[in-house]
């Protein structure tokens, strides 16, 4: 006996139980990044144990097991969570919950108590992300929990699970609309909208601090990390595309640090600080940054105005670094204006420079004899002539640009000049630093993203983490701070024609590549981020700001929350006498529609002058019309078995398969229905 055929010889209840539960592991399925290990596998043995005893027909288990099982759970939650309130607890609970009510799942009641528990764990996804993927999965899941829904209301007999899939489908389809209302119209009132999401563990992104190594592990990431909206349709050049991050001045011999966090409660003094002088048009630009857990607001160098981000105040640093008040734990979209062509820093020397000239006592000692060689052979020269002389180097040095230097010796600096020769951009911008503050010039280390690459679907510029760059700022007279890339001397090619490096492809990576052509994976790798950013735009980021100018473009000119939800309350209204009318129109008619044709059938032969009861099964009415009109009914009283049969036979007992209701609401309009008989006169 083959696995269909089992599974249509079960009972109902037994059917409709494994249904549900597959939906309700599909339900918890997405839960698997997050939630302990011990959970899932718990969960899972629960619903295999459920299935099993559905399968075989055996009792649930008695009350003195369900306490120990409610026990170990609550019990197993604590010990990891150290509670059982919040969030990662609180869900933990839910799954439990929700997998140990299936095994007292005796009657509807305890079949809606499941329901609505899987509900809540299917909400509770939004927690740990609202991404495409996420919302796609979950539909499925709301298809599913509703099917059963329907299914557990149906009356009694065997419909198929196909026609309870297709009342689901349409009770989704007729709360679209409601649905695109409320998201159009509600009130955006923040904080209030929206759920944190502060749970980013595995993500990559740049870091307050810089240990040689680390930026080159992020060039194998290819997650997007920055997206950018040029108001121009001309974007500026690929290689004046410098994303300005975290600011590094602190070393210790291998670890650049962040310079020192500033005092946000002088941030217009800090400003002045800067000494931030633009020239030339600005570039205004929308930027929606992906959650990385930390203020930083990548800006294109340098941004003299805040970014536009409602709700936050934002503050720039001395180092022209901006940072939101709250860490981005979101995605976050925001408006800017920078310019390529800028200024900034002292332009006479000062004492607070000297702090970017330190180097650890002892460290990297061949590139300080390097330095005192430079200025025995070029004398009184000024920093840009040394700077100059470096980057010579670097270009005729024999070095290279590499993902895989090997091992970085304790030194880094004097493996990069003279040992190994070749390195990620991390390490050529350090040794070049370290180079530059030997030799007594004020230089610091700037991270970021350089670069990027235009969506052809959206039009979108895609910043990635294998974006992530590494360059120096060199401090010269009358100048200032003066952006220095020495990955450049190495490879040219890094900025202006965005070389990435890759890391090498294995064995499956080579045999995809002769099934798909590299162009075709492109594309849809381009279609699917343009699917992902329009979500990410008009789903997870839309805000109020976004809300006003979808209602501007409407003809509505800026209606505050109190309109708003006037006219929610107004459409909602409407909505209801609309409900209130198809129900009305309807309540005569039976929902279900395999009564409806029986009722059909009852009023033809009533009509025909048949005495019949009001609700008369099929058979019944077959025997009834058979007498009444013998072979004259032979064709009504088989459809009317069929249809009988189609209701409660068994496909397993049964030699003849029951039809489609769409067969015989077919046959029921080809039949000829006898006529009442007039009474003769007299």
């Amino acid at each position: 006996m083959t696995l269909r055929t089992r599974l249509n010889a079960l009972p109902r209840d037994a059917r409709d139980t494994l249904f549900l539960l597959a939906v309700v592991a599909w339900v918890i399925a997405p839960h698997a990044s997050h939630l302990p290990w011990w959970t899932l596998a718990l969960a899972l043995c629960l619903l295999v144990w459920r299935g099993l005893l559905a399968w075989r027909a055996q009792p649930l288990p008695g009350r003195w097991v369900m306490a120990a099982l409610l026990l170990l759970a609550v019990g197993a939650t604590w010990l990891t969570h150290g509670s059982i309130v919040g969030r990662d607890p609180g869900v933990t609970l839910v799954v439990l919950l929700l997998t140990l009510k299936t095994l007292e799942m005796r009657a509807r009641r305890d079949a809606l108590v499941v329901f609505f528990l899987a509900f809540f764990a299917l909400l509770s996804h939004f927690f740990y992300s609202q991404s495409l993927p996420i919302a796609a999965a979950q539909l499925i899941a709301l298809l599913g929990l509703l099917t059963a829904v329907v299914n557990a209301h149906l009356p009694v007999g065997r419909p198929p699970l196909s026609a309870s899939l297709r009342i689901a489908g349409k009770l989704v389809l007729w709360g679209t609309p409601a649905m695109l209302v409320l998201f159009l119209l509600f009130p955006r009132m923040a904080p209030l909208w929206g759920v944190p999401g502060d749970d980013l563990a595995g993500r990559s992104g740049l870091s307050p601090d810089m240990t040689v190594g680390e930026v080159a592990r992020l060039a194998l990431d290819d997650s997007v990390a920055l997206r950018v909206r040029f108001d121009t349709p001309q974007p500026p050049p690929r290689s004046t595309l410098y994303f300005r991050g975290p600011v590094l001045s602190v070393f210790d011999g291998r670890q650049w640090r962040e310079t020192p966090r500033f005092n946000a409660d002088t941030w217009q003094a800090d400003i002045e600080t800067a000494q931030l002088q633009v020239s030339g048009p600005a570039i205004s630009y929308e930027a929606t940054l992906e959650p990385h857990r930390r203020r930083w607001l990548l800006t294109l160098d340098a941004a003299p105005a805040a970014p536009e981000l409602p709700g936050q105040r934002t503050y720039m640093t001395p180092q022209l670094q901006w940072l939101s008040q709250r860490p981005v734990t979101d995605v976050l979209r925001y408006r800017v204006q920078s310019h390529v062509d800028f200024q900034h820093g002292p332009l006479q020397f000062r004492p607070s420079l000297a702090a970017y000239t330190v180097l650890p006592d002892g460290s990297d000692p061949r590139t300080v004899a390097l330095a005192a060689q430079m200025r025995a052979e070029m004398g009184q020269a000024g920093n840009a002539q040394f700077v100059e002389a470096a980057l010579a180097r670097l270009r005729s040095g024999g070095y290279r640009y590499t993902l895989e230097p090997g091992v970085i010796a304790l030194n880094t600096a004097d493996d990069f000049w003279f040992d190994s020769k070749q390195g990620f951009c991390e390490h050529i911008a350090s040794a070049f630093v370290v180079l530059m503050r030997a030799l007594d010039i004020p230089a610091r280390i700037v991270t970021g993203y350089q670069g990027g690459e235009i969506n052809p679907v959206d039009g979108y510029w895609t910043v990635r983490n294998s974006d992530a760059h590494a360059w120096a700022e060199v401090w010269i007279a009358g100048q200032g701070w003066v952006r220095v890339d020495p990955t450049t001397a190495v490879a040219p090619g890094r900025t202006s024609e965005l070389q990435r490096l890759s890391a090498p492809r294995g064995a499956f990576g080579q045999a995809m590549d002769s099934v798909i052509a590299p162009g075709m994976v492109q594309q849809l790798r381009a279609a699917w981020e343009a699917m992902n950013n329009g979500w990410n735009q008009w789903v997870l980021n839309y805000t109020q700001t976004r809300q006003s100018d979808l209602l501007r473009e409407l003809g509505l000119s800026a209606p505050s929350w109190q309109t708003l939800l006037q006219w929610l309350a107004g459409l909602a209204a409407a909505a209801a006498l609309v409900i209130c009318a198809w129900l009305w129109r309807e309540r005569r008619t039976p929902a279900d529609g395999w009564q409806r044709l029986l009722r059909q059938a009852h009023a033809q032969l009533s009509k025909a002058g048949l005495d019949l009861p009001a609700h008369a099964p099929p058979r019944t009415m077959a025997s009834q019309a058979s007498a009444q009109w013998g072979t004259d009914a032979a064709a009504i009283a088989a459809w009317l078995l069929r249809l009988e049969r189609q209701r409660y036979a068994s496909p397993a007992a049964d030699a003849h398969p029951a039809q489609h209701l769409s067969e015989l609401r077919r046959e029921f309009k080809s039949l000829t229905w006898p006529r009442a008989s007039r009474p003769q006169d007299p």
